[in-house]
């Protein structure tokens, strides 16, 4: 019941001394206490009457009503019977804390507004328990297998003014009711999500962004004929599924929190069924990489890959172009901590998520990735249709040459950082576009470098494509760390040296030199120096040194030691 129906029933007494913007809060019990804290017997909800024997001093109202807004209670009800009039200390308190105050007559007892508060609560429960159980027999008969998630979302609406999605781990829209939630918003939900669980914080997680409240329920199957449960959230965290509802949960009675895990637990079904049928799709991927790892004949991997397409690519008249996309997720472990994750698996329902359009709603739209994995790796065969592909900028991660590392990286980056947390990381490397079987080894083996120079780099998840392979920066991951260490050293220490002496700015003076070509004009230009004074601080650089940067292969070696540094 809410606070306002007390006020409307004048059999009742009250009067109200403040908290006029608070009376829909809602009523979920009654307690009457005398004592200074009481705050052992609250748990949220209730209207607290008093009868003020514990006020002794005017200090004793800001601590004890600090205690009943901690708690989480409706409302304080203080009795006229004992002092008169309602002090101003204690009206005062609670304007500041924000709790609704009633004055009770003398004239009626505690016993009479306990009666009908509990009345009218066990009423309102039993109502609604009644609701609930119509509710459970409805979406048990109505729910996935009958329609897919979208039935139960919009019995969601409908009984209980709920809007409510299903996201993926990276935040794209599985199902909804009604207009669905803007990408950016969804990252986040998604991304507070992963990093709520990565915490070992219990569900359903609760945030408020946009003046908007959002509670959000894990979807796991734990009923009959599931999976056995992970002994390591990291198994999973990056693959489930969550449940994003437009209301704050932590004010629902248990009923309608009973209510909501049967609706994930029947959309966990539904995930179940869809993760099933993408069996055939790995078979066919892990059969192909198999024959490409041990160099099989190319006709033989030709013959497996026309099995491949029209699985892929229905309705396709000609053998499609294909790429290779190798992905790892990896997990820091230290001394004493249990097995490391097997991570393979965790890679492949990750990839098959990420090579999906973020800008496409539904879960059929994986039907065409094909995902194996070997060891800790993830390794996708995408087919490229023959012929122009929409351009990235509007329609995804495809271009007229396929898939762009960073592209496919772009829309999720933010999520998946929340569920690496501090101890994993996601490396991502993509081939060139092939069109034979004669092609897919050195794509798998391109793939594969693209991903080691995305590992030697910052951050928790990072990409590389084929076209940053005919580049120096293949090299540079492969440098022991010690070698980087003294070349660097012996090369840029002595300017630092001098710079931190006397803040002469070498190092970025040698740094715009480079890029500049060795041009003096332009480097002084873009230093706003006069040339002389950049001829000055190149030939302190070239004295530091002993190095002359008009020399090629001097220049060259500043480059490479900038780029390690």
């Amino acid at each position: 019941m809410r606070l306002r129906a007390l006020l409307e029933n004048d059999a009742l007494g009250l009067r109200l001394l403040g908290g006029e913007d608070e009376l829909d809060r809602t009523v979920r019990g009654v307690m009457t206490t005398d004592l200074k804290d009481p705050s052992r017997y609250l748990s949220g909800g209730e209207l607290v009457l008093t009868g003020l024997a514990w006020l002794r001093d005017p200090a004793d109202a800001e601590p004890f009503v600090r205690i009943l807004a901690s708690a989480g209670v409706a409302a304080l009800a203080a009795g006229e019977a004992e002092l008169g009039d309602i002090p101003d200390d204690l009206v005062e308190a609670c304007s500041r804390h924000r709790l609704p105050l009633f004055a009770v007559n003398e004239t009626v007892a505690f016993a009479t507004i306990t009666e009908h508060v509990v009345r009218q609560v066990s009423g309102e429960r039993a109502g609604d328990l009644a609701a609930v159980v119509d509710r459970h027999r409805r979406l048990m008969t109505s729910g996935p297998a009958g329609g897919g998630p979208e039935v139960v979302l919009d019995l969601l609406g409908s009984d209980l003014d709920l809007r409510a999605w299903v996201l993926s781990p990276t935040g794209r829209q599985i199902a909804g009711a009604g207009e669905p939630l803007p990408a950016p918003l969804a990252a986040t939900l998604a991304g507070e999500h992963l990093a709520a669980t990565r915490t070992g914080r219990r569900g359903p997680h609760r945030l408020s962004t946009g003046g908007t409240a959002y509670s959000l329920f894990p979807i796991r199957n734990t009923g009959r004929g599931a999976a056995p449960a992970s002994r390591d959230v990291r198994e999973t965290v990056l693959s489930d599924w969550l449940l994003a509802v437009e209301a704050d949960a932590g004010d629902w009675p248990a009923a309608r929190l009973d209510l909501l895990q049967g609706v994930t637990q029947l959309i966990a079904v539904e995930r179940d069924r869809r993760d099933a049928a993408r069996t055939v799709r790995r078979r066919l991927a892990q059969e192909v990489l198999e024959l490409v790892q041990t160099g099989a004949a190319p006709a033989e991997i030709a013959a497996r890959l026309r099995v491949a397409a029209p699985v892929l690519l229905p309705g396709l008249g000609t053998a499609p172009h294909w790429q290779v996309v190798v992905a790892r997720v990896e997990w820091e472990q230290e001394a004493g901590q249990s097995p490391a994750v097997d991570a393979g698996p965790v890679a492949q329902a990750l990839l098959e998520e990420i090579l999906v359009d973020p800008a496409t709603v539904g879960a059929e739209s994986a039907d065409r990735i094909a995902v194996a994995h070997s060891g800790d790796e993830a390794i996708a065969l995408v087919p490229l249709a023959a012929g122009p592909l929409p351009d990235s900028e509007d329609d995804g991660p495809a271009t007229a040459l396929g898939l762009h590392a960073d592209a496919l990286l772009a829309a999720v980056r933010a999520p998946l950082s929340a569920g690496l947390a501090d101890d994993g990381r996601l490396t991502l490397g993509v081939s060139a576009a092939v069109h034979s079987a004669e092609g897919l080894r050195g794509a798998l083996e391109e793939a594969r470098h693209a991903r080691r120079v995305a590992a030697a780099r910052p951050g928790r998840v990072c990409a590389a494509g084929h076209h940053e392979l005919a580049s120096h920066v293949l090299l540079l991951p492969f440098v022991p760390d010690d070698v980087r260490r003294a070349f660097t050293a012996r090369l840029l220490d002595p300017l630092r040296d001098y710079d931190r002496r006397h803040r002469a700015e070498l190092i970025p003076t040698l740094e715009a030199f480079l890029d500049c070509d060795g041009s003096w004009t332009r480097c002084a230009t873009r230093l706003h120096l006069h040339v002389n004074t950049l001829r000055y601080r190149v030939g302190r650089i070239e004295q530091l040194t002993g190095r002359d940067l008009s020399r090629l292969e001097d220049k060259l070696d500043f480059f490479l030691a900038l780029r390690m540094s």
